[in-house]
């Protein structure tokens, strides 16, 4: 044990340089770190700096019908452009069925209509053509594809929200998904969910449909709605429209959307599409001259104008009841993109910054105890040279907790707050079972040099052992917990890992120091 390398010392020196640097920014005010020092800080959690939180659910079974509805029609376009005759295309709960007109046909139809399936990254299609008595065909879409697709439209759902809080100058919010079809956003610092909850929860899917011309507004309207149409409700100030349920385009290729004013200086949103959107655009727009091409924005029809001319260049405008607000808005969401689902609210809370700081106040106040207690503890225990080895081990271990989390950016809150004291508790388990050790083994008549020998040795496979089961379980909570448990298993696991560093390599030099120095005859805990 008097024989410390190198290689310990170099690594406990770097350990206390570590803590020290990335722990002292969190004395100064956010943004007044001198130059020289990390610029991280520990960030506040929620429930220490106020804000809001929303839970939010995911509609996967309206994405569900979205996709046997476009698969529906996707059945009757091919078909017709095949030339194939058809009857009785309906939509059924896991796709679409149709009967061949021509006997003759039916291969060539399950041929053509099995080049709608497409194929996973995972392997395998996300649909498969089946053959019915009767001429029938069967497109069936399979569980592995629809949960591809559900998957896909969460991640994409995160990412949006990101960019749309971002784009607003919101700083700190953080979505993150919990469960199957769930997304938990936590903004430390706003006060009020419902401008989140107006930000978020438009879906601001943006479609291009065009105009069912073949029967009269008055007929729609006494509900005799031709197959593939369906009535839309009009955005402010815009009637009903029969519209075709086929999506022309759709604002996926949108690049750039913007404010802007027409000729009579009404509010519009001028957009850009990008070189696959622009051909797409072009193709639509030159097929469709002088017919009614409607912009729908989340199924509400904001306007219907007459296709005069192609268009080509990749530019065009939306009009509408829009005021300067309204349009800057819907511009932002544009850029931002779509959610390629709704999002239902589930649960909102507002944390207020006053009890923020009663959290924080009550926060220090708990640390301090918890560490002079176990100060007090430990130098009643085995003394002041011992006991106060300890609490130099102790000291260090919460700097590099300080630090790591500093360095990671994780968020502290309470539960965090209690992971900390708790860590501060156990930390010293190690030096206990090491002390004891060492009692042990003087009563059994081992000299102090032996005795500290095996007080190191030999408590280290119990060291260990319950180390590594408090790890066990932080991890466990931290993968499938959110939240608060995930602040708290995080604190936790870092604790885990410095407590038995600082306890082992940190005391393990300063006995040997004071063994080299003192050459004792007893140790003072025997």
């Amino acid at each position: 044990m008097l024989h410390i390398g190198r290689w310990k010392l170099a690594l406990v020196a770097l350990a206390v340089v570590f803590g020290v640097l990335f722990s002292v920014p969190n004395l100064f005010p956010k943004g007044q770190t001198p130059g020289w020092l990390p610029a991280r800080q520990m960030n506040l959690g929620l429930d220490l700096q106020g804000g809001s939180y929303l839970l939010l659910e995911v509609d996967t079974r309206g994405l569900r019908r979205e996709r046997v509805q476009n698969l529906l029609e996707d059945v009757r376009r091919t078909l017709r452009e095949e030339k194939i005759a058809f009857t009785g295309a309906a939509a059924t709960p896991n796709g679409a069925s149709v009967r061949i007109g021509n006997p003759a046909q039916v291969e060539a139809a399950a041929r053509v209509l099995g080049g709608l399936a497409v194929q996973l990254p995972a392997g395998g299609a996300d649909m498969t053509v089946q053959r019915l008595p009767d001429q029938r065909l069967a497109l069936v879409l399979s569980e592995a594809g629809l949960r591809a697709q559900e998957e896909q439209a969460i991640e994409q759902s995160i990412e949006v929200i990101r960019r749309r809080l971002d784009e607003t100058g919101t700083k700190e919010i953080t979505p993150v998904r919990q469960g199957r079809n769930r997304i938990v956003v936590t903004a430390p610092g706003e006060d009020d969910p419902e401008r989140l909850k107006r930000l978020i929860g438009q879906t601001a899917r943006l479609t291009f449909q065009m105009v069912d011309d073949t029967v009269t507004p008055e007929e729609a309207a006494a509900g005799r709605v031709p197959p593939g149409s369906a009535m839309f409700e009009g955005a402010e100030g815009n009637s009903p429209e029969l519209l075709k349920r086929r999506v022309e385009f759709s604002g996926e290729n949108l690049v750039d959307a913007r404010l802007g004013f027409n000729e009579q200086n009404q509010p519009i949103v001028s957009f850009r599409l990008d070189s696959k959107g622009s051909r797409r655009f072009a193709s639509i727009t030159t097929n469709n001259v002088n017919k009614r091409f409607a912009i729908v924005l989340d199924d509400k029809v904001i306007s219907a104008p007459v296709i005069n001319e192609p268009i080509t260049g990749g530019q065009a405008q939306i009009s509408g009841n829009f005021t300067q607000e309204t349009a800057n808005e819907l511009a932002v969401l544009l850029r931002a993109g779509a959610l390629p689902a709704p999002l239902n609210v589930e649960e909102q809370r507002t944390v207020g910054a006053e009890l923020g700081q009663d959290a924080i106040e009550a926060g220090k106040i708990s640390t301090a105890l918890a560490f002079v207690a176990v100060l007090g503890f430990m130098v009643l225990a085995y003394g002041l040279l011992f006991g106060g080895i300890s609490i130099v081990a102790l000291v260090v271990n919460g700097l590099l907790i300080i630090a790591a989390l500093s360095l990671t950016g994780a968020a502290l809150s309470l539960p965090g707050i209690a992971g900390l004291i708790l860590t501060l508790a156990v930390a010293v388990d190690a030096n206990v079972l090491i002390y004891e050790r060492m009692r042990e083994e003087v009563r059994a008549g081992r000299t102090p040099m032996a005795a500290a020998d095996a007080g190191f040795s030999r408590a280290m496979v119990t060291i260990l052992d319950a180390n590594i089961t408090t790890l066990v379980a932080a991890l466990i909570m931290f993968q499938f917990g959110s939240g608060p448990v995930r602040g708290f298993a995080w604190t936790l696991s870092i604790g885990v890992f410095t407590s038995v560093f600082t306890a082992v390599y940190i005391t393990q030099i300063l006995l040997a120091w004071w063994f080299k120095a003192a050459r004792p005859k007893k140790l003072p805990i025997s």
